[in-house]
C-alpha cells in the first residue's frame, strides 16, 4: 500500500510562491502518474496538476498554467509543486494523488488515481 504525505503548505500574500511537497512511503516503480488536486471549502476537488512519470511529461489545470510547476524526483520518491503568484483563489487543501498501472498520460480526473494524501492548507490573502 502506497501511502503519501504532503507538506509545505502554509499562509502567504497574494503574488507570494511555496512549494509543495509529496513523499511516497514505498519504491513507487509501478506508480504511472502523480498528481497535486486541490479542494477549497464548499467546492468539489479539482485537480490541478499531473505527472507522467516514466516520460517526465506535466500536464497543467488551465487555471494555473504558468504559474505552477510539477516535477518529481524519482529516486527521492518526492513530487513537488511550485507555486508561483499566488491568488486568493488558490487558497485550498491540497491533496497529493498516484496512480497504478495503466491510464493516459495525463489525467486531472479524482476517479483516475488510487491513492491520496492527508493534505496541507495554503491560504492565500490579498
Amino acid at each position: 500500500q502506497v501511502q503519501l504525505v504532503e507538506s509545505g503548505g502554509d499562509s502567504v500574500q497574494a503574488g507570494g510562491s511555496l512549494r509543495l511537497s509529496c513523499a511516497a512511503s514505498e519504491v513507487t516503480i509501478n506508480l504511472n502518474r502523480m498528481a497535486w488536486f486541490r479542494q477549497a471549502p464548499g467546492k468539489e476537488r479539482e485537480g490541478v496538476a499531473c505527472i507522467w512519470r516514466r516520460d517526465d511529461w506535466p500536464y497543467y489545470a488551465e487555471s494555473v498554467k504558468g504559474r505552477f510547476t510539477i516535477s518529481q524526483d524519482i529516486a527521492k520518491n518526492m513530487v513537488y509543486l511550485q507555486m508561483n503568484n499566488l491568488k486568493p483563489e488558490d487558497t485550498a487543501m491540497y491533496y497529493c494523488a498516484a496512480q497504478g498501472p495503466g491510464g493516459i498520460w495525463y489525467s486531472l480526473l479524482t476517479e483516475d488515481y488510487n491513492y491520496w494524501g492527508q493534505g496541507t492548507q495554503v491560504t492565500v490573502s490579498s
